[in-house]
């Protein structure tokens, strides 16, 4: 008979004694149960003790938390946060230095847990740790510590940061000014200014007048603190005021970072980054790919003003600049002095300049987006790429009219499609860690990717023979094209180059045409006959490589803390796919996990079912944070008896269909992921292939006829790096 769904087994361990094994029923109030473990022990005064968990975070159990507790759990009776937290606020104001260090250091452990911390501030600690921070007198581990727990009592978000004198600031900033402070403590300085930036806007000016660009970009050598380093650029420039970004001054490694976007320390900025982050000698981890690609996104959202700016046809210093591209492709034409006959020559010319507007063009610029951000594109290829833009203008203006690319509509599509490629305009996504190596190699990154974009168009017209009927086809394919480039992640713009003449108009039929052949080819009712023969064994391959990838397990980062730190968790298979092992890990694993590190764990025949998406409960709880769009669409939860969940969010979409196709898999459900229906196509269209070919390979003789060979059939493995 099973036990009662309320009735838990655990373990609770004090110092000294034996363990007790215990029956805990979930029903009766826990001060009640602490007093029965207290009597066993001949503990007296069980309000003064609380219980903790004995491994992993060793967080205390409330009547909020203790539904979590597991069958098999091990506990530990310990004194009662807010007994644990005066005697440390005592501790730490103590005049023994190795007193009050081993103070800090507990203190900093401790303040993870809610409980303790909302205990610890009660009893205003938060001030505490600031006076011995504003003080000066701390240094080496003893201000480590303290920071440390500093920050984490903040990340419970119970205090503003509102709250936070200036002569604090002052002094964080500080460590990050001065140049010999400790890694630790620089680590924790960066990130408390980071979280001060992200959750207040009066202290977002505070700390900008403090740090200075060059003063941060000095530490992206360090590669102990560069991520840190990042984190604060990206938060100031994140918060910076719209007409304060786009400012420039005299000497900007001095400004404040209010000013980022200064042209020459954008350039500093992204030197230091290309040879110490990009190219140094460690791999790139996930929490600095994020920032590296939220520094991407905001860089290219300055570009977000242009982009939405009609251009006023009545501007004669606006109109001067499609002057300069009559000028500059047709320069050597004389200019003729009757009005009447410039006019018509200039109508001549811009729709030779492939301008819809040939009267006046100035209205092609009107639409946003791409608004002015489409002419500044096409005034730099005129300039910087002179003899690339007058071949591309002169080379399709001696066309046959039905032939002729028009320049001028091209760029301006080209324009609107990469700012939704690129994604002008919007926010950074969490979690995201799609950054471009290229467009950290060129200070004028966008315009030169616009110049070899430019350029793959006008050549794809060519190939494809199109005319103005066929532009929104080309445009098809050239997204096509540069999705599939971006996709490659080229190191340089060199290397974009190299791969786009690899992807031209004939090769992107042959992907098409290969992506589609199980959805046009093999029609006939043989083949279909045969495919539907073969698709069981495909499934059932299918399924076994998404169960051995849950057994090889996968890392997850926890969400939910308002500053980005490093903190995952691990999750496996075990090889007889009879339970599900999990546990928290401090960095992010190399290679697999052993189970002995997992210290939670689910029996399988427990699990419920699977959800995704909005149905997760830790996204239902987090839809007043507005999740965006891309972490909704990767998280899922195992819903298990009597009524728990373990909630993901996967890293990527491979990893989501995985994992989503292999529990389904393991529960006997149907895999439906984009990934399975990609893999079923392929795999069936490759053995049909195989099978027709050796059909195909048969010579049948006069007589007797030979026996058929069976055909092999096809092993497919995946590469999993």
């Amino acid at each position: 008979m099973p036990p009662p769904v309320d009735i838990v087994k655990v373990a609770i361990e004090w110092p000294g004694a034996n363990a007790q094994l215990i029956e805990m029923d979930q029903k009766r109030a826990l001060s009640s149960i602490i007093r029965e473990v207290c009597d066993g022990w001949s503990l007296s005064g069980s309000e003064q003790f609380a219980l903790r968990y004995a491994d992993g975070p060793q967080l205390y159990i409330t009547e909020q938390s203790r539904s979590e507790i597991k069958n098999g759990t091990i506990l530990r009776l310990a004194i009662s946060p807010a007994r644990a937290a005066r005697q440390l606020l005592e501790r730490i104001q103590s005049h023994g230095i190795d007193a009050r260090l081993e103070a800090l250091k507990e203190l900093a452990k401790l303040s993870a847990d809610p409980t303790f911390a909302a205990e610890f501030i009660n009893m205003e600690g938060i001030g505490t740790l600031a006076r011995l921070v504003e003080s000066g007198t701390h240094f080496g581990e003893m201000l480590a510590f303290t920071l440390t727990a500093f920050l984490e009592l903040m990340d419970h978000s119970i205090v503003s940061w509102d709250l936070i004198s200036l002569s604090f600031i002052k002094q964080i900033a500080g460590y990050v000014n001065q140049p010999m402070v400790d890694v630790s403590i620089l680590q924790r300085s960066l990130a408390i200014l980071e979280s001060m930036v992200l959750n207040s806007h009066s202290l977002y000016h505070r700390v900008a007048q403090e740090i200075t660009v060059g003063q941060l970009i000095g530490h992206l050598s360090n590669q102990e603190i560069q991520t840190y380093a990042i984190a604060l650029i990206n938060a100031l420039f994140l918060k910076a005021p719209e007409d304060r970004r786009q400012e420039e001054y005299t000497n900007p490694l001095e400004q404040p970072l209010t000013e980022m976007a200064s042209t020459l320390a954008q350039k500093h900025l992204r030197s230091i980054i290309l040879n110490h982050v990009i190219r140094g000698n460690r791999p790139i981890k996930a929490e600095m790919a994020h920032q590296l690609y939220v520094l991407q996104v905001l860089t290219f959202n300055l570009l977000e003003e242009r982009m939405m700016t009609k251009m006023d046809p009545n501007d004669q210093a606006q109109r001067d600049i499609i002057f300069e591209l009559r000028r500059i492709a047709f320069d050597g034409e004389n200019d003729p002095t009757g009005t009447e006959k410039r006019k018509a020559m200039y109508t001549k010319d811009y729709k030779m300049l492939g301008f819809t507007n040939h009267v006046n063009p100035a209205t092609d610029f009107t639409q946003t987006p791409p608004g002015m951000l489409a002419l500044d594109n096409m005034l730099y290829l005129a300039k910087v790429h002179q003899d690339t833009y007058i071949r591309i203008v002169l080379e399709n203006s001696s066309r046959e009219d039905k032939h002729e690319c028009p320049f001028g509509r091209c760029a301006i599509e080209l324009t609107r499609m990469l700012c939704e490629i690129l994604q002008v305009g919007e926010l950074p996504n969490e979690g995201c860690n799609d950054y471009h190596p290229m467009f950290f190699t060129h200070d004028r990154a966008w315009e030169e990717f616009f110049c070899v974009c430019i350029q793959l168009l006008n050549k794809t017209w060519k190939e494809m023979r199109a005319t103005a009927e066929d532009f929104n086809k080309v445009m098809q394919v050239v997204r096509e094209q540069i999705t599939r480039a971006l996709a490659m992640k080229p190191s340089s713009l060199d290397q974009l180059k190299n791969k786009l003449r690899g992807l031209n108009y004939s090769e992107i039929l042959r992907l098409r045409q290969s992506e589609r052949m199980s959805q046009d080819d093999f029609q006939s009712p043989p083949i279909i006959e045969l495919r539907e023969r073969i698709q069981p064994e495909i499934l059932e391959l299918i399924k076994q490589q998404r169960l051995n990838r849950l057994c090889e397990g996968s890392c997850f980062r926890k969400l939910g803390n308002r500053r980005r730190q490093e903190k995952f968790w691990f999750c496996r298979l075990s090889l007889n796919h009879k339970v599900l092992h999990y546990g928290d890990l401090d960095e992010s694993p190399q290679g697999e996990v052993p189970f002995e590190l997992l210290s939670d764990k689910i029996p399988v025949s427990d699990i419920k079912s699977v959800v995704t998406g909005k149905d997760c409960p830790h996204m239902k709880e987090k839809s007043a944070l507005k999740q965006n769009k891309e972490v909704l669409e990767l998280a899922f939860s195992v819903l298990y008896d009597p009524d728990e969940t373990l909630n993901f969010v996967a890293p990527n979409k491979y990893e989501y269909c995985i994992w989503t196709d292999g529990l389904c898999a393991l529960l006997g459900r149907e895999m439906g992921s984009d990934l399975t229906r990609s893999d079923l196509d392929t795999l069936i269209s490759m053995e049909m292939k195989l099978r027709l070919l050796d059909l195909e390979n048969i010579t049948i003789p006069e007589a007797p006829p030979p026996v058929p060979k069976e055909p092999s059939s096809y092993n497919f493995t995946y590469n999993y790096s």
